[in-house]
């Protein structure tokens, strides 16, 4: 089973750690080493179940062993495994957790292509018509939207495509491709049709009467012809589980998509807000606009400066959304982003786990429910969740650091924090209170000072204590915003 600890991932079958940049280097002892220490977290592992572990039957010198984790300190995390003297080394990072599925690939259309018949009768010929397969299966698979199978699987089912739920069962997939391919003289024919396996709905086909110089025009055509099908089929199965409309005023929908892209921009969401109303009034019934509004005045909650009527007020537009549809999944979201910092958590957990469970992967969703566990205690959890978020909008400008700069903060991992903060051009008001303490906590007290005095410009004529309440104060165990409070008096006192 694969693990997720902090920002990495290990990989067991293909014995692959994975880091916030790609694959990470890492011999297969030391590979061994980490894999022992992450099935044990919580306890300290001795320096002979290690020899016994990774050099069965092998007398290792204990300098060895002290290389290898000597490695994977630099790879890893400061603080990640921790020597106890005269006993052995220890797990002390982000809190292991079995890796989730990946969603998205359960998402994405899975196809199969079967191996094209020969027709021609001679089955000297069979390489013609399998190279032609494997020619599309290898076209296809450049479609970053498509699950493609390879051609060692597919071709197991040479024979079998008379029985269409065999062969998707048998490969998890939910399309098939199945052709032949007759070749006489100079002339090709070739019949292709693309079925959906469930339901074993013809989706397309279509049979090709060329010259033989024209078969690299016939792969290209297939290929494309397949990848236009099945993405149009796709969406289809999407809308059908949903409503085919989310309004019959196209007016209406114009506003709201412009709203989306001004909304997606971190920081500017307001701008959206006149875009939604409008939309909201040409179609009083149009429940994404509502639950969308919700959301906006959420965030209007942040940037205009802690007025809660601004969480009531979202509340009642989540409320509107929810009614005209149970399942608008930004309704969910609204309810419980605002009942997160009204602090009714429980309820906030029910409606953040009913969005995540409605679309899976929305990295924004998944990012606030991030926070929601952050704020629960729960920042090993939370930092995975952030990691899954990432994953599915690996080029999120500003949101991303700023959430993860939050949680690292709540988990203690300072460096790592005020590194996520490094990469903004603009640290908003409630992480420079964080940096504060994170500066602080590493000893660094002339940079907290400069990142006090950044706070204090940004809150003309509030003392301290008022800044830490309005910006922290939403954490589940009151000793966080106690001890944030220490810290900064602390800072300020030593100016």
């Amino acid at each position: 089973m694969d693990v997720d600890f902090g920002s990495f991932r290990l990989k067991r079958t293909e014995r692959l750690l994975l880091g916030p940049d790609g694959p990470v280097e890492l011999s297969a002892r030391s590979f061994d080493i980490l894999a022992m220490l992450l099935e044990r977290p919580d306890e300290v592992v001795g320096k002979a179940d290690l020899f016994d572990t990774v050099w069965p039957g092998l007398v290792v010198e204990e300098n060895t062993l002290q290389v290898h984790v000597s490695a994977l300190r630099k790879l890893l995390p400061p603080e990640t495994i921790v020597t106890v003297h005269g006993r052995g080394y220890k797990y002390a990072g982000p809190k292991p957790l079995a890796a989730a599925t990946e969603a998205s690939n359960l998402l994405k259309p899975s196809i199969a292509v079967l191996p094209f018949d020969n027709m021609s009768g001679d089955p000297e010929q069979d390489y013609f018509s399998d190279g032609i397969t494997e020619d599309i299966i290898a076209e296809l698979g450049k479609f970053r939207e498509f699950l493609v199978i390879a051609r060692n699987s597919s071709f197991r089912f040479r024979g079998k495509s008379n029985d269409l739920a065999e062969v998707a069962k048998g490969l998890g997939v939910q399309y098939v491709v199945e052709g032949s391919v007759r070749k006489t003289g100079d002339r090709i024919r070739v019949s292709v049709q693309l079925t959906d396996a469930a339901s074993t709905a013809h989706v397309w086909g279509e049979h090709y009467d060329r010259e033989l110089d024209d078969i690299f025009a016939i792969q290209d055509e297939i290929t494309q012809m397949i990848a236009a099908r099945l993405a149009r089929q796709t969406r289809t199965a999407i809308a059908a589980r949903a409503r085919s409309r989310p309004t019959d005023n196209m007016s209406a929908y114009e506003a709201y998509l412009r709203a989306l892209q001004l909304a997606a921009v971190y920081g500017a969401a307001h701008e959206a807000e006149p875009f939604l109303r409008q939309a909201v009034k040409l179609d009083p019934r149009f429940a994404a606009a509502h639950a969308m509004l919700g959301v906006v005045e959420i965030l209007k909650f942040f940037w205009i400066f802690y007025d809660s009527d601004y969480l009531h007020s979202a509340l009642e537009r989540a409320k509107t959304a929810l009614q005209l549809d149970p399942d608008e999944t930004y309704g969910h979201l609204a309810t419980g982003f605002a009942l997160l910092y009204l602090r009714q958590f429980r309820q906030a957990e029910i409606s953040l786990d009913r969005a995540v469970a409605l679309n899976p992967n929305d990295p924004f969703i998944l990012s606030i429910r991030a926070l929601f566990l952050n704020y629960t205690d729960r920042p090993d959890e939370a930092l995975v969740e952030i990691d899954q978020a990432r994953r599915r909008d690996p080029y999120a400008v500003g949101w991303y650091e700023d959430f993860r700069g939050i949680i690292l903060t709540t988990a203690g991992r300072y460096r790592e924090a005020t590194a996520c903060y490094a990469k903004m051009a603009d640290v908003p008001r409630w992480s420079l209170v964080r940096l504060v303490v994170c500066h602080c906590e590493l000893g660094e007290i002339e940079q907290a000072q400069d990142a006090l005095a950044k706070v204090k410009a940004r809150y003309p004529g509030l003392r301290l204590e008022e800044i830490v309440d309005s910006e922290v104060d939403f954490y589940v165990n009151p000793a966080v915003c106690r001890r944030y409070r220490d810290i900064l008096r602390q800072v300020d006192g030593r100016e």
